[in-house]
């Protein structure tokens, strides 16, 4: 009898452990498709179930439900917010670009985009380190959310007359335009909450013109300064690099260690050794017809410097690498820069030398552009680093030359967003002129320069519609019109966006001819052109802005600016760090007249410094560009 209860009880154990089991295998096979799928709960309510990549945190919106006396909603809306703890520098295989604009869109303004045909490309809104996928659903009721994963409380009031789905995916432009300036605001405020559980109420307004596209974020309260920290990006917490710490890191870079020491010494070491020596005593020059003084650092020395270049520096071009990415320039749209250099510096007869042993400098003829495009189907940025590595094995293995000085004689010239990246390991040592000059991102202020983003229109007439108005005629204080890409512009559109009638503060603009005049024409009748970073430090409008004769300010935090090592940016333009945005116009009035003035005549000097020629001219942008590399060679002799 015993027997029979002892078998009987191991019967039923088996029987109910198996059922646990069963159990357990179901609710685990749930939580992982829960993870893919947005599972829909009784009355209605939509939640999303969102995943995290390893080392981030994904911070969701819980569920909202009535608070005090506020009106029940019947939808309830989810957010990921994806940080990642390594820097974007450090990241494999991102999705998406981070600056770049489809050929179509190469446009000096970053116009209003058409129906995007690469349906299936991934929105990701870049902030540094910062990867945003939005995903929220707004109904017409108030909502009232609880972030509990954070455990701080919001308060977000939305007053629309019809409710809307933003979509990661979206095709339409006129969604991608609510991407872009609804949720870039609306979860970088969240975003920035403090983790120790302080609470902040923060009232908003989202008030939507269906017809026009345009969302616009309202704060009721004038006095806001506690609201707008809550927009802030949390890298406004550091302290960036300055212009004027710039100008130190610039004048320390002599007794730094970017140069690598010869395995031997050969004929052009003492050359560019001499050629350093003559420039540190040059005559001091007071008047120059050619040149204007005070738009140099020291124009006594980049004038005996350039006679220098142009009288010894020969640069070697390596033959190898194959069409598209190699030797095939491409002249217009935004990177056109590396394509006109490349252009120029393989036709050019006076430096180039087909003898490597007399060749001071050897140029990398590649572009960062193509090697995008051509590979567009790569995984990621590693990708692209590897294939450029094979080619340094190559020619590494071909010549000596590499192996002399660890690639610290060689140079690139490369205007695309990844290039810093993609030439960060085997091309480190080299001379790298970058458009993505990031002081932060492992730009080596010395050692690389910064390449100037030169939109160009037309290969065929690369200064077409230069100039504008005189200082006297131009009625406009600030101009700005562009794409919602990054963080800054939706900050920049919220606090001045119609607020003053001085202040030209607009969002994409129309692409067809019109559009494009009237751009312009407000550039050549503003005094000051805001040039506000995109998903990365660089922008065309600086150029633009010269271009155009119009004053720039620069907002964009460790932006190193445009031949850094000769010019002197601040007697030809105003810096405003990102933090200061909501002053921009204080700052600006607080100008003197006769500063703006000289500021203004500043740009009209400087301007041919940045003018491409189908035939280089002395003082070119070409002449610039290979002046920098050569002025930065230089900097690496020891004496």
């Amino acid at each position: 009898m015993i027997m029979d209860i002892t078998a009987l009880a191991q019967m039923l154990f088996r029987v109910e452990f198996r059922r646990l089991l069963l159990i357990i295998g179901t609710l685990v096979a749930t939580i992982i498709v829960s993870q893919c799928f947005a599972l829909t709960f009784p009355y209605g309510k939509t939640f999303y179930f969102l995943s995290a990549s390893k080392d981030s945190t994904t911070m969701m919106i819980a569920n909202a439900g009535s608070s005090n006396n506020s009106k029940q909603s019947n939808k309830v809306f989810g957010v990921q917010v994806v940080a990642n703890s390594s820097d974007a520098l450090n990241s494999e295989g991102e999705i998406g670009y981070e600056n770049e604009i489809v050929d179509d869109e190469d446009t000096e303004y970053e116009l209003a985009p058409e129906v995007d045909n690469n349906s299936n490309k991934k929105f990701v809104l870049k902030k540094g380190i910062i990867d945003l996928d939005v995903r929220f659903e707004i109904e017409s009721d108030i909502v009232r959310g609880n972030v509990s994963t954070l455990g701080n409380r919001m308060d977000e009031k939305y007053e629309k007359d019809t409710s809307f789905t933003t979509n990661p995916r979206t095709n339409s432009s006129e969604d991608r335009k609510r991407v872009g300036s609804v949720s870039g605001i609306f979860v970088e405020g969240i975003r920035n909450l403090s983790v120790g559980g302080l609470e902040k109420n923060v009232e908003q307004t989202m008030k939507t013109q269906p017809k026009e596209g345009k969302t616009e974020l309202v704060i009721p309260n004038s006095e806001d300064s506690t609201i707008a920290s809550t927009l802030m990006p949390k890298r406004w917490d550091k302290k960036p690099t300055t212009i004027s710490q710039m100008n130190t890191l610039l004048l320390r870079s002599p007794l730094s260690t970017h140069s690598t020491r010869p395995r031997w010494s050969s004929v052009r070491d003492r050359e560019l050794l001499s050629a350093k020596l003559e420039i540190e005593n040059a005559p001091i020059i007071r008047n120059s017809p050619e040149l204007s003084a005070f738009v140099f650092r020291n124009v006594s020395k980049f004038k005996r410097s350039y006679e220098l270049m142009e009288r010894m520096l020969k640069v070697y071009i390596y033959r190898e690498g194959e069409k598209p990415v190699f030797h095939q320039p491409y002249m217009r749209g935004i990177y056109a820069s590396e394509g006109w250099f490349m252009k120029l510096m393989e036709a050019n007869k006076k430096f180039v030398v087909r003898d490597p042993r007399k060749a001071h400098l050897f140029y990398l003829p590649f572009s960062s552009k193509l090697l995008r495009t051509t590979f567009e189907n790569s995984k990621g940025k590693k990708d692209f680093e590897k294939y450029l590595k094979s080619y340094v094995g190559l020619i590494s293995r071909k010549y000596r030359f590499w192996n002399r000085t660890e690639g610290a004689d060689h140079f690139l010239v490369a205007c695309h967003d990844w290039a810093s990246f993609i030439t960060r390991t085997s091309m480190k040592n080299c001379i790298r002129a970058l458009c993505n000059a990031n002081v932060g991102r492992g730009f080596v202020i010395g050692k690389d320069t910064s390449l100037p983003v030169t939109y160009v229109r037309s290969s065929e007439d690369p200064l077409k519609d230069v100039g504008g108005k005189p200082a006297s005629e131009r009625s406009i204080l600030a101009f700005f019109a562009g794409g919602m890409h990054g963080y800054l512009r939706p900050i920049l559109l919220h606090y001045w966006e119609n607020k003053e009638s001085d202040m030209k503060i607009f969002g994409p603009m129309p692409r067809d001819i019109e559009g494009k005049r009237t751009y312009r024409e407000y550039m050549k009748s503003s005094k000051y052109c805001i040039c506000a970073k995109g998903y990365e430090v660089h922008t065309p409008r600086v150029v633009e802005a010269i271009f155009y004769e119009c004053v720039p300010v620069i907002i964009s935090d460790n932006y190193v600016p445009p031949l850094f090592e000769v010019l002197n940016w601040e007697a030809f333009s105003v810096f405003v760090q990102e933090k200061d945005i909501h002053n921009l116009r204080n700052i600006l009035l607080s100008i003197p007249k006769e500063k703006y003035e000289g500021l203004q005549l500043g740009v009209r000097m400087v301007q041919k410094h940045f003018f491409w020629h189908k035939e280089p001219v002395k003082y070119d942008l070409f002449h610039m560009i290979l002046h920098s590399v050569w002025n930065n060679k230089l900097l690496q002799v020891k004496t």
